[in-house]
């Protein structure tokens, strides 16, 4: 066999299998073209929606964060209106139990004063003794 002949098909073989590797390689890089492109879209669809999102977000956590506060507040004023409430109501309970000491006084005054007056009177007696002078 000739050298020359063996390097001939050596080298068409080469390019045989070159060719083949290029032909089944262009679907392939086609394909990864599409890809990038989606990857493209992707980002600009990212870099354009997102930061309105996340600053959407941000605002969403403040109110949360301000309506808690407000709660609290609101929770705070509720338990000292209950105080003052309970305040009142002993203040209440004092002055009716003052008033019932007054009210069963007046009323054994005028039930003392109304037997005094049911009765005959004493005729008076001087307080001190005649005096044997005269």
């Amino acid at each position: 066999m000739d050298p020359i002949f063996l390097l001939g098909l050596s080298f068409l073989l080469v390019v045989a299998s070159l060719t083949a590797l290029l032909l089944t390689a262009i679907p392939a890089f086609a394909e990864l073209g599409r890809a990038g492109r989606s990857v493209a879209k992707l980002a600009d669809t990212l870099s354009r929606e997102l930061p309105p999102t996340l600053e959407a977000i941000r605002l969403t956590g403040l109110e949360f964060s301000e309506l808690g506060d407000e709660l609290n507040q609101g929770a705070r004023g509720a338990s000292e209106a209950v105080q003052q409430v309970g305040e009142s109501l002993k203040g209440v309970r004092r002055k009716a139990n003052e008033a019932s000491i007054a009210t069963r006084s007046a009323f054994a005054g005028i039930k003392a004063g109304l037997r005094s007056l049911g009765r005959p009177r004493r005729p008076r007696r001087p307080l001190l003794p005649p005096s044997s002078d005269s």
